[in-house]
């Protein structure tokens, strides 16, 4: 590598890159108080999230689409002395808002440890430098911070993604860090304090229950935010039509016509076989084995995108979104199969207007 990358080639920017100019027109505008250590106010940091108007009149476009009030108590719980704990279903945009909150509040998305059933200890602690540890002994020179460690002497905000998937053993680390404010550093005779604006945001899928659960400890040093999926048809359309257009756009995928029918298919799609019912009520359905989550639609209507860019005429049509489909709910080429063709023949062969996705549907298969 020769140095970092320009910011014309990052594939995708981090949330303080890509937003700065939001970012610097509400903190420049903002007159509310702020905790100590925050870029901008509770209240700023909502407007972040939810969209609106700096006071200069920049537009601040939405990253999050769901409850005001759900926003809300997960900005205030970074104000306080406990850790946030973002709890939900796969593609419920846990990871998102965690980008963001962390963008928003302290300017620094990047400080982050993924959860893994192989997570050290020392990713939520600390390291060694072993060449120097051995050359020089213990000292700061031959000591590696965790993303943790480091979000605590910056006055930061640190991210941990799939929590539950991290070792019992390693969850643990945290409940001293996030009761006491410090971590020890024994080897060293010395302990590192956090600095105000310090806190903790963490991600655990409340589906697929991970590998460990929390132990009680740990999880009274949370407030626990559940993330919803969609409520309804028209708010995940939205979801996926802005995800969709700021991929593209990140992608540099050809510039398509709005494709908001084919959109509203793939979420219809989705939201039936994942409720068990047709939109109408009428019609009970199997579930595939599948999530089928909001990400997963927006997976989904990219990819065709591309499709209809380099390989269609340039407009999104139900073929290009059909294999998609076909991938995202087929799982298990057994169960999930029948679910599908029970599905495509019962429903989608029936439904008005949709013979074109029916047609592209059977030939995929």
């Amino acid at each position: 590598m020769d140095g970092a990358p320009v910011a014309e080639s990052v594939q995708r920017r981090h949330a303080e890159d890509e937003f700065a100019a939001e970012l610097a027109a509400l903190a420049a505008g903002d007159d509310r108080p702020r905790p100590p250590g925050w870029r901008l106010s509770p209240a700023a940091v909502v407007t972040y999230l939810l969209g609106g108007e700096a006071a200069d009149g920049t537009v601040v476009v939405p990253k999050y689409v769901g409850p005001r009030r759900l926003m809300e108590v997960a900005v205030a719980t970074l104000a306080t002395d406990r850790a946030l704990l973002l709890l939900g279903v796969p593609g419920t945009a846990k990871t998102w808002v965690s980008e963001h909150l962390a963008a928003a509040v302290s300017g620094d998305s990047t400080l982050l440890v993924q959860g893994t059933a192989g997570t050290p200890e020392e990713a939520i602690r600390y390291g060694w430098n072993y060449a120097r540890l051995l050359a020089e002994g213990p000292s700061r020179a031959a000591l590696v911070p965790s993303p943790v460690l480091r979000a605590m002497a910056d006055g930061r905000i640190a991210r941990v993604e799939e929590l539950t998937r991290v070792p019992s053993d390693v969850q643990d680390t945290l409940i001293t860090i996030l009761s006491e404010k410090t971590l020890p550093v024994p080897e060293l005779g010395e302990e590192v304090q956090a600095r105000k604006g310090f806190n903790v945001i963490a991600t655990a899928n409340d589906r697929d229950r991970g590998v460990n659960e929390l132990s009680s400890a740990l999880r009274r040093r949370f407030n626990t935010v559940v993330l919803p999926v969609p409520a309804g048809v028209e708010e995940e359309v939205d979801i996926v039509a802005r995800r969709v257009a700021a991929l593209g756009k990140a992608l540099e995928l050809p510039e398509l016509p709005p494709a908001v029918d084919e959109i509203h298919r793939v979420v219809t799609v989705f939201r039936e076989l994942r409720n068990g019912v047709t939109e109408d009520g009428r019609t009970k359905l199997k579930s595939p084995s599948g999530t089928l989550s909001t990400a997963e639609a927006i997976s989904v209507v990219t990819n065709g995108m591309a499709l209809a860019a380099h390989f269609g005429d340039g407009v999104l049509r139900a073929g290009d979104v059909a294999a998609g489909i076909l991938g995202a709910v087929v799982k298990d080429p057994v169960s999930d199969q029948v679910v599908w063709q029970e599905y495509l023949e019962t429903v989608i062969r029936e439904r008005e207007g949709w013979r074109d996705f029916y047609r592209a549907a059977r030939r995929g298969e």
